[in-house]
């Protein structure tokens, strides 16, 4: 293994490791390690022996495979824009980028959903929508870890005990269902604002193309940076992140993302959190479970980030969307600017 610069480190430990560890990491763990978990991003990946592409292949590894995440190594390949790698027990090692940290925790049902509804996340590597309240119904759909939903009502299934959580689709405005115990209810102090102390116009996100990162500012000083993946030159096309100077005007806490032909140059994205447009084109800040390569260009002109990255920008930037509302609109936000 290589000594690593601070350049390095600075990249790998927001591109790879912040992945699994934030947030907070707490150094009174004894094994961070313990039930972590990965799942495969895409449709297939190769195992090797070694953190690297010229080690010997172990086996293939189908998109949604689990896989139990015992440690990070770091590749010796200093091309690369990501050398992290996960460990996973003495099977081999799996490149980071494709896998999605996720964990697998069941939750008590609440019986008391307000006519509103309540904002969730799934807290399992996922589970399927289904279009009733039965495990033997079609399902929809899959949704992810981390990502986002509105949960409306619930009920129990006479049959088998089973308690479901009737979930809105906001794109086709639809209702599925979902187990209950795989979907998380968030509480207010989570999605409260952040550094509510510091006028907006004192805060500003700069989105640095070139480096592939995002940095939030507060008086002009840096309190936050991350890893992103703006648009980028893809198999079906050339998309772009554009520069100059905009707000974020446009923000929701879950959003179905969904155009065109999956084929082809579409894509069908249900759940993705943390949505912060900043064009009326649709560009947006936004959190992401397809992928785990942050660092390089490969969006369709979103800004890609982590989860808990996102998370976090949404709670710190205006306007705030008040808990219980789906979205907040308007020409007033906090400044963005994208360089390259």
């Amino acid at each position: 293994m290589n000594t690593l610069s601070r350049r390095d480190f600075l990249k790998l430990s927001g591109i790879g490791l912040a992945g699994l560890l934030a947030p907070p990491l707490n150094f009174l763990v004894e094994d961070p390690f313990i039930n972590q978990q990965g799942r495969v991003t895409t449709r297939t990946i190769w195992m090797y022996d070694r953190p690297s592409y010229d080690a010997a292949q172990v086996k293939i590894c189908q998109r949604d495979t689990l896989v139990n995440i015992t440690n990070t190594a770091i590749s010796n390949d200093e091309s690369t824009h990501n050398r992290v790698w996960y460990e996973i027990g003495s099977e081999g090692y799996l490149y980071s980028g494709n896998i999605q940290p996720v964990r697998t925790i069941l939750n008590a049902p609440r019986m008391d959903i307000p006519k509103a509804g309540l904002l969730a996340e799934i807290s399992v590597p996922y589970t399927d929508a289904h279009e009733a309240p039965d495990q033997a119904s079609q399902v929809a759909y899959r949704m992810y870890y981390e990502t986002t939903l509105w949960v409306k009502a619930v009920m129990t299934n006479p049959l088998d005990g089973q308690v479901w959580y009737q979930v809105r689709d906001d794109k086709w405005d639809k209702l599925y269902y979902a187990r209950a115990e795989h979907i998380r209810i968030m509480n207010v102090e989570e999605l409260a604002p952040l550094s509510t102390d510091v006028p907006d116009k004192n805060k500003k996100i700069q989105v640095r193309l070139t480096d592939q990162l995002v940095i939030a500012y507060e008086y002009n000083s840096p309190v936050f940076v991350t890893p992103a993946s703006t648009g980028g030159i893809l198999r079906i096309g050339t998309y772009t992140t554009p520069n100059g100077n905009f707000v974020t005007f446009y923000k929701r806490p879950s959003r179905h993302m969904a155009t065109g032909d999956i084929a082809a140059s579409g894509f069908d994205l249900p759940g993705v959190p943390w949505v912060q447009y900043i064009t009326k084109s649709g560009i947006s800040f936004h959190g992401t479970y397809w992928h785990n390569d942050f660092g390089r260009p490969r969006s369709h002109g979103c800004i890609n980030l982590s989860m808990q990255s996102a998370k976090w920008l949404y709670r710190w930037t205006s306007p705030q969307v008040p808990t219980g509302k789906e979205f907040s609109h308007g020409y007033v936000g906090t400044n963005v600017e994208i360089i390259v």
